[in-house]
């Protein structure tokens, strides 16, 4: 390797590790954001705390990687044009092209290692992250109450206005239903102006205390009359206190996990994934397809032993797993029955199209959602090989912008990245979001945000090659200076 070529690269990628630690700290702060309330008043261990970090930072790479090669190659360049070194390049013959080969060999290995990366490592924290926040939410249940809706604790139900204190544990308009072991359904309920909750860090017991309250408990005796003179107990109470038992609760094993997202499989469980949800796809249609032929009866008409029409009007058409019957004659069909029979058979046929046209309208949400996760499937498999494509069509576009705007720095060049990842990113989610719904195909929902930076990338690298600027202003500017130079001279030569 040659000096300059050292050189290029030891610049790039020291910019390259400040501005991609930048980066990653600013959308793992955006994670944490997210997540606050999954970490905050839970009593969490420090350990606990930093796996979960640790398990973030990968799944933000996908979004970091692209960003930071395209911020770096516009920095890295910008600087070489504004302190004139590729002016000096220039001058002892080295085209842009020589300029970038020891740095495209460095970009298409980072491609290879992040669709590795992406196949390996973010599939694998996917898969902790998820089930890590599963387990958090779950650990301390008596911080789990959200306000103003009903939370399971034990055998209660619990609903609250407002949460005070250090810990938020003063309730205030408390709400209970009580489950009974020996009786299903709500039949106990509580109500109170304030509550505590009370426990020790050492014991499983959640001790809540309701104030001034009642206490609602709907009796069943077993005559009818009975029950609507007396359809409840009302007792009133200063104090009442409720011990739940949290030790199931507490009982969280941190390697407990559960792989349900298609974002924590591999390129070769996606595949099978995709296969096994396609024939499930086509198993429901083919019985769905049987269940309404079967509904629409024309297979009982065609077996009638009673009708006097000739056989040949219905067709009996078999496949190796269908089998159909199509009328040829329906007038001489339905005139083979006596007027009753007519009367019946559209009695039926009337019933029969209103449920089978209410099945349909069940089934077609049903299908409509296989449908999504299958190209929610396809888009993250398409997406791994997106990404390494992406950081090579990237490194294509910034590197000859940066050439053509001749500034270094964090000012202009991170503007202009910004917004030109801010245009890749939206499409792509535009695309996946259009995608899920079955609108555009999955494989280019994921790849065309990369297919519109591609013919940007080559239009930039041939103007900063040919020494041109990013748009060639004077095919704008000339005919309008020629046509107004001309209007001019023919006023001067009229006077």
């Amino acid at each position: 390797m040659k000096i300059l070529d050292r050189y290029i690269l030891s610049s790039f990628i020291k910019t390259f590790l400040a501005v991609f630690l930048i980066l990653m700290f600013i959308f793992v702060l955006q994670g944490v954001w997210l997540h606050i309330d999954e970490l905050a008043g839970k009593d969490l261990d420090y350990e606990i705390v930093a796996k979960f970090l640790f398990y973030l930072i990968p799944i933000f790479v996908p979004m970091v990687l692209p960003l930071t090669i395209l911020v770096t190659s516009i920095m890295t360049f910008g600087s070489f044009s504004e302190n004139y070194e590729f002016a000096a390049m220039k001058s002892s013959g080295i085209s842009l092209q020589r300029a970038m080969r020891g740095l495209t060999l460095f970009i298409g290995v980072l491609s290879i290692v992040a669709f590795f990366f992406a196949n390996n490592v973010i599939p694998w924290a996917e898969y902790k992250s998820i089930n890590l926040r599963y387990n958090i939410r779950d650990m301390k249940p008596a911080m789990a109450i959200v306000e103003g809706s009903f939370n399971q604790l034990g055998d209660i139900n619990i609903k609250v206005k407002e949460k005070s204190g250090e810990n938020d544990q003063y309730l205030s308009d408390v709400i209970i239903h009580k489950n009974k072991p020996n009786r299903k359904g709500n039949y106990t309920v509580i109500k109170a102006e304030r509550g505590e909750l009370a426990s020790g860090k050492s014991t499983d017991i959640l001790s809540l205390i309701l104030y001034n309250g009642n206490y609602y408990d709907e009796l069943l005796p077993k005559d009818y009359r009975e029950r609507q003179r007396k359809p409840y107990v009302k007792s009133y109470f200063e104090q009442y206190r409720i011990n739940i038992d949290l030790s199931s609760f507490n009982e969280v094993d941190f390697e407990k996990e559960d792989r349900s997202s298609q974002k924590m499989l591999d390129v070769s469980e996606l595949k099978i994934s995709i296969d096994s949800l396609s024939k499930d796809l086509n198993e429901t249609k083919t019985d769905f397809t049987q269940n309404i032929l079967l509904r629409s009866g024309i297979k009982q008409l065609g077996e009638n032993p009673k009708r006097t029409v000739n056989k040949t009007n219905i067709v009996t058409q078999k496949t190796s797993d269908t089998t159909t019957y199509k009328i040829t004659n329906i007038e001489e069909f339905f005139a083979s029955y006596s007027t009753r029979q007519q009367q019946q058979i559209m009695n039926i046929a009337a019933g029969a199209v209103r449920g089978t046209v209410s099945n349909i309208s069940g089934k077609k949400q049903i299908l409509r959602n296989k449908v999504r996760h299958i190209n929610k499937t396809e888009i993250q498999l398409h997406e791994k090989y997106a990404l390494a494509v992406a950081c090579f069509v990237l490194f294509f576009v910034g590197a000859p912008l940066g050439a053509i705007i001749r500034k270094g720095g964090l000012g202009l060049p991170m503007v202009i990245a910004i917004l030109l990842f801010l245009t890749y990113h939206f499409i792509g989610i535009f695309a996946k979001n259009s995608a899920e719904d079955n609108t555009i195909s999955p494989f280019v929902a994921a790849w065309i945000s990369t297919l519109i930076m591609l013919p940007l990338g080559v239009y930039l690298t041939y103007r900063a090659t040919t020494d041109q600027g990013f748009i060639n202003t004077d095919g704008i500017t000339e005919p309008v200076k020629k046509f107004f130079g001309k209007l001019f001279r023919n006023k001067q030569d009229k006077k």
